[in-house]
């Protein structure tokens, strides 16, 4: 099996997973989640034993859904996991703007250096960037659960952020291009 491919399949898979099982349960995040932190947890093993290295992002995602969707389960109450996409993005966007302002490190060149190369303003520049879309997608996702029904969420989470995220990263060839060394 391609690598990527298998990158591709456990990234998406777990999320894939709970979406079908949410629906044929009858939207039941009580029965979708036990299988959602199966999944990720199985995810992040195999690509331990395929890349033989800790992969450290989907391992604190993995940790991070089973904290909030055992808390689900636990309170019998789906606010936990309405908001991991909140604290995970502002988790994310914290981290890319306190690791720059106050200690002057650049966390996003340092997972992103090995796929290209730039000159530090373009890294500086990026990394903001990417910040202020975590800010964006964590308040977006406030909006969403506060607002919508449940069903309308899951959706969200499912077939929303994936297609935005995708078209913001195309959105920064132009930035990768320019500042390129």
């Amino acid at each position: 099996m391609n690598k990527s491919f298998l990158k591709f399949i456990t990234d998406f898979g777990p999320l894939l997973i709970f979406f079908i099982i949410y629906y044929k349960s009858g939207n039941n995040l009580t029965i979708a989640i036990p299988p959602l932190i199966i999944a990720t947890i199985l995810a992040v093993a195999i690509m331990y034993f395929v890349e033989r290295k800790i992969p450290y992002l989907p391992l604190v995602g993995g940790i991070i859904i089973t904290i909030f969707g055992g808390l689900t389960l636990y309170f019998d109450n789906p606010v936990f996991i309405y908001m991991k996409p909140t604290i995970v993005n502002s988790l994310f966007a914290s981290t890319l703007i306190i690791s720059k302002v106050f200690y002057k490190k650049n966390f996003l060149k340092f997972f992103l250096q090995s796929a290209f190369q730039l000159n530090e303003e373009g890294w500086d520049k990026l990394n903001f960037r990417w910040a202020y879309f975590f800010i964006f997608l964590a308040m977006l996702n406030e909006i969403v659960w506060r607002t919508q029904p449940e069903t309308t969420w899951v959706n969200f989470k499912v077939w929303g952020i994936l297609p935005i995220t995708f078209i913001f990263t195309a959105f920064q060839v132009p930035l990768i291009n320019k500042y390129k060394i």
